[in-house]
C-alpha cells in the first residue's frame, strides 16, 4: 500500500523547488515498468525547458532564409522589369535563368564547408552572427543592384555563403542546445522554417508581380535585408552551445549557458548531473588532439557521415523540388488554368500546412519509421504520378479546350499524387534527414559532418535544378519513375543503415553506434552512460522512502531524500548548496 502511494505521489507531485521534483520524478518513472529503461529517463535537462526552446526556435529562422530566398528568385526570373533589367534585349535566357539561380547553389556548397571552421574558432554563437552579417551584405548587393547582372550575380553568391553555412549552423546548435526529449521536435523547426519561408516568399511574389516598375522584384528580394537583421541582433542575446564551451575547456561558461538554456540557478545540482554527462562523453574525444577532416572517415565515424550524406542525396532525390521547377506543365496540362504562381502558391500551401504534424510524428514515430514510412508513402505516388502521366498526358502546350477526357482525368490524377508527394516529403523526408545531421556525431568532429552532409543536400540540389528540366523535356512525366527507383533505394537503405535515437542524449547516441547494434534492432537499445548512477539513486531511494511517506499527509522526509543522494552521487552532486530541499507531496488531481 505505501509502495502504491509512494508512485503515485511521486510521479505527479508539484514541489516546491522545480529542479528537486524533476530529478525525483525522472529517476522514479521507472518505477512503474520492469526492467527498468533508461532510454527515455529525462535528467535534468528536462528542467525548465521554456528557454532552450525559445532560443532554438529563433535559431531555426535562419532556416527561414533558406527557404525564401530559394523561393523568392524564381518569381522574379519572369517579372518584366527583372527581364528588361538583366537580360538582354529584353529576353532571359535559359543561360541567365541558369547564373542567377545555380550562383546561389555554388555560394551554399561552400558556405556549408565554411562554417566548419567558424563554428569551432568563432563558436556556434558567434559563427551564426558572422554568416548572417555576410548574408545580409549579400542581399544589399542584390537589391542595389539597376541594370548590372554581373552585380546581382555576386549579390547572390555571397547571400550564398550565409544561407549555406546557416543550413549546417542552425541544426548544429539546435541539436547541442536542445532538451533531449525534445531535440527530435526542435530540429523539426528547422525544416518547418524552410517550408515557412518558401510559402511566404510565393505569397510576397505573387503580390508584387503586377506592378510594373523595379518594385515587383525590390520589395520581395530586399526584404530579405529585414531578415538577416533579425537573425543577426536574436542571435547576440544566445547563449553559447554548452557542448560547445565544455569542449573548449570553458566551465564556468558552459554552467552559466545551461543555466541560461534550463532558466535555473547555475550551481543547481541538476546543471551539475548535467554537465558530469557531459563531460563524461567529451573526455575520451579531447583526448584525440585536433580533429582532421579524414577523421570524418575514421572507423567509428564513417558510417556517420555516409549517412549523413546519403540521406541528404535521397533527400533531394524524392522528386519533391522537381514539381517545384515542372509543376507548371503538370497543372496546365491538366486543364487547371492556374497560372505559374497560383501553382507555386498551392504547393507551397500543402507543404507548409503538413510540416506542422511532422513537429508531432518525429517524436511518436521515431526517425527510422518517418524515413521508411516517408518512402513508402512517396515511392506510391511517384509510381502512379509517372505512369498515368506519361499514358495520358497530353502534350504540353495543348489548349485546355482541346483536352480530351481522358487527358484531364489523367492529367487530375497526376496532380492529385504530385501534391500527395509533396505532403508525404514534408511529414517525414523533408525534416528527418536535417534531425540526423544535428544528433548523429561525436562532438569532436560534429561540425565538419555537418557541413558535410549540408554540402551534400546543396550539390544536389544544384544538379537536381540545373538538369531535372532538361531531362524532363525529353522524356516528359516518365522521369517520376527515377524518383520512384530513389524512393526504393531509400527505403531499403534507411532499412539496413539508419539507427533510431529518439529519446538518447547526443552522449548516448555516440555509445549507441559505437555498441555495433544493428540498424533494426536498434530502437530496443539501452544506453549504459550515466545509467548506473540513475539505478542506484531509484534502489536508493525507493528503499529508504518507503519509511518516509506519512500516509495521511502525503509528506516526504526531505532529509532521507537528501541522504539518498549522498549516498548514490557523494557531496556536492545531485544535492542542493543552500539549504534542504521542500518536498511536499500534493495529490494529482
Amino acid at each position: 500500500m505505501e509502495v502504491c502511494l509512494l508512485n503515485k505521489h511521486l510521479l505527479a507531485c508539484i514541489v516546491e523547488q522545480e529542479t528537486n521534483l524533476r530529478l525525483a520524478r525522472s529517476f522514479l518513472f521507472g518505477f512503474r515498468s520492469s526492467p527498468l529503461s533508461t532510454r527515455h529517463l529525462h535528467t535534468s535537462y528536462t528542467m525548465g525547458n521554456g528557454r532552450a526552446v525559445i532560443f532554438c526556435t529563433f535559431i531555426a529562422f535562419g532556416g527561414f532564409l533558406f527557404g525564401y530566398d530559394i523561393g523568392v528568385i524564381s518569381g522574379c526570373l519572369v517579372m518584366p522589369d527583372f527581364i528588361n533589367r538583366f537580360g538582354e534585349n529584353g529576353v532571359l535566357t535559359t543561360t541567365h535563368q541558369s547564373e542567377i539561380t545555380s550562383l546561389l547553389s555554388a555560394g551554399t556548397f561552400f558556405g556549408a564547408l565554411g562554417q566548419a571552421f567558424t563554428a569551432d574558432s568563432l563558436g556556434r554563437k558567434g559563427s551564426m552572427i558572422f554568416w548572417s552579417v555576410l548574408f545580409t551584405i549579400g542581399v544589399i548587393i542584390q537589391t542595389a543592384a539597376e541594370t548590372s547582372r554581373p552585380q546581382l550575380l555576386v549579390g547572390r553568391l555571397i547571400a550564398g555563403f550565409g544561407i549555406g553555412a546557416l543550413s549546417a549552423l542552425v541544426p548544429l546548435y539546435n541539436g547541442e542546445a536542445s532538451p533531449r526529449h525534445l531535440r527530435g521536435t526542435l530540429l523539426v523547426l528547422y525544416q518547418t522554417m524552410i517550408i515557412a519561408g518558401l510559402f511566404s516568399s510565393y505569397l510576397i511574389d505573387w503580390g508584387t508581380h503586377h506592378f510594373l516598375n523595379s518594385a515587383s522584384w525590390r520589395i520581395p528580394v530586399g526584404l530579405q535585408i529585414l531578415f538577416g537583421l533579425v537573425l543577426i541582433f536574436g542571435a547576440l542575446l544566445l547563449p553559447e552551445s554548452p557542448r560547445h564551451l565544455l569542449f573548449k575547456g570553458h566551465g564556468e561558461q558552459a554552467r552559466a549557458a545551461l543555466a541560461s538554456l534550463n532558466n535555473c540557478p547555475p550551481d543547481s545540482p541538476l546543471v551539475d548531473d548535467v554537465v558530469a554527462e557531459l563531460e563524461e562523453g567529451l573526455r575520451a574525444e579531447n583526448e584525440g588532439g585536433k580533429a582532421t577532416w579524414l577523421e570524418c572517415f575514421s572507423p567509428d565515424v564513417r558510417w556517420r557521415t555516409i549517412n549523413g550524406m546519403m540521406l541528404q542525396f535521397l533527400q533531394q532525390l524524392n522528386g519533391q523540388n522537381f514539381y517545384y521547377y515542372y509543376g507548371a506543365v503538370f497543372f496546365n496540362s491538366a486543364g487547371t488554368g492556374l497560372d505559374s504562381y497560383e501553382i507555386q502558391v498551392v504547393l507551397g500551401g500543402v507543404s507548409f500546412a503538413l510540416i506542422f504534424p511532422a513537429l508531432y510524428l518525429i517524436e511518436t514515430m521515431g526517425r527510422r519509421k518517418s524515413l521508411l514510412t516517408g518512402a513508402a508513402v512517396e515511392a506510391v505516388c511517384a509510381l502512379i504520378a509517372g505512369l498515368v502521366g506519361h499514358f495520358t498526358l497530353a502534350p504540353d502546350g495543348t489548349p485546355a479546350d482541346q483536352l480530351t477526357s481522358s487527358q484531364q482525368a489523367g492529367g487530375k490524377v497526376l496532380v492529385a499524387f504530385a501534391v500527395l508527394q509533396v505532403g508525404a516529403f514534408s511529414l517525414w523526408w523533408g525534416p528527418t534527414p536535417w534531425v540526423y545531421l544535428g544528433e548523429s556525431f561525436p562532438m569532436r568532429v560534429r561540425s565538419k559532418c555537418i557541413a558535410l552532409g549540408a554540402a551534400t543536400n546543396w550539390l544536389w540540389n544544384f544538379l537536381l535544378g540545373y538538369f531535372a528540366p532538361r531531362i524532363a523535356k525529353d522524356i516528359g512525366p516518365a522521369i517520376l519513375l527515377i524518383f520512384f527507383g530513389m524512393l526504393v533505394v531509400a527505403f531499403v537503405y534507411t532499412y539496413f543503415f539508419v539507427h533510431e535515437v529518439k529519446g538518447l542524449s547526443l552522449e548516448q547516441v555516440d555509445e549507441l553506434y559505437k555498441s555495433d547494434t544493428r540498424p533494426w534492432r536498434s530502437a530496443s537499445w539501452q544506453p549504459t552512460m550515466g545509467a548506473s548512477r540513475k539505478k542506484a539513486f531509484q534502489r536508493t531511494l525507493y528503499a529508504s522512502e518507503q519509511k518516509a511517506l506519512d500516509t495521511e499527509t502525503g509528506r516526504l522526509d526531505a532529509e532521507r531524500i537528501e541522504a539518498a543522494k549522498q549516498r548514490t552521487f557523494g557531496a556536492g552532486v545531485g544535492a542542493e548548496k543552500d539549504g534542504k530541499p521542500s518536498l511536499e507531496m500534493k495529490e494529482h488531481a
